[in-house]
């Protein structure tokens, strides 16, 4: 007989979202060949979601319910395992992001991460390791679907000038990524800021930090660093940081000239190559 892998359940939520498949596939009488034919995967790669070598892509999932006819359940049990690809640290910003009213942010070195696109994304989470970076990227642009909302969050964003002269994954990536920033500008949930080098010494010198506001409970500031994140709902520590950032609001350019200045780093520094 084949050595079929065992599989542990309650080892993480791709773990038992795999066991579940296979348990689904089993109890259809398909082979992995046959699901993956039916879903336009090869069946290694079913079996490799299945052991949780894998995660599947999101366009993946709802084939898969409906080949295997599972009401929607692994659809929802996707949402858990999405989550869960996450940093444990990150998580709990990842649910501030979800349920927040209004989250205004200042980045003194990086486009914010829901404002990347995929090619950026990926250029910045690939600096230190390529293992498992593609569901890295496909988490973080996950998070982005709260500004696709039908009552999204009002989202502020503050950028230092060198957000948009710093060379992420070469000129096409960052053109791109500055055409994406432009098309934000006749929304009204997005508004987007630059801090630029004219304003000298600023009240943003000591790092990027966000501020989460919501309905029903206390607002939260963070602030993130190389490994891990610092939170806190102190009223004080988060007076200390909507201060900073009022003032980092009347520093930085209007909303149109912040757009002009966008549009022009984007011609001048990555134009189409000659």
């Amino acid at each position: 007989m084949p050595n079929i892998k065992r599989l542990d359940p309650g080892a993480s939520p791709l773990h038992y979202f795999g066991a579940e498949l296979r348990r689904l596939r089993e109890a259809a009488g398909l082979t992995l060949d046959q699901l993956g034919g039916i879903v336009f995967v090869t069946g290694s790669m079913i079996g490799q979601v299945e052991t949780a070598a894998k995660t599947p892509r999101e366009e993946h999932v709802p084939r898969l319910d409906a080949a295997l006819g599972a009401d929607g359940s692994l659809i929802r049990l996707w949402q858990l395992v999405k989550r869960h690809r996450l940093p444990d640290w990150y998580r709990h910003i990842a649910e501030h992001e979800a349920t927040a009213t209004e989250i205004r942010v200042f980045q003194a070195q990086l486009v914010h991460g829901l404002l990347q696109t995929d090619e950026y994304a990926e250029a910045v989470l690939g600096v230190m390791e390529r293992e498992g970076l593609e569901m890295k990227v496909e988490a973080r642009l996950d998070r982005q679907r709260i500004l696709d909302r039908a009552e999204p969050p009002l989202f502020w964003a503050i950028l230092d000038e060198g957000v948009l002269r710093r060379e992420i994954g070469g000129r096409r990536v960052m053109r791109n990524q500055l055409a994406h920033l432009l098309s934000f500008r006749h929304t009204n949930e997005v508004q987007i800021q630059i801090l630029p080098f004219s304003a000298g010494a600023h009240a943003g010198l000591m790092g990027s930090f966000i501020l989460f506001s919501f309905e029903e409970q206390a607002d939260v500031a963070y602030m993130e660093g190389y490994e891990e994140g610092w939170a806190t709902a102190n009223p004080k520590e988060v007076r200390a940081r909507s201060l900073r950032y009022d003032l980092l609001r009347a520093d930085a350019l209007s909303l149109g000239k912040s757009a002009e200045l966008i549009a022009r780093v984007m011609e001048e520094h990555y134009g189409e190559e000659p």
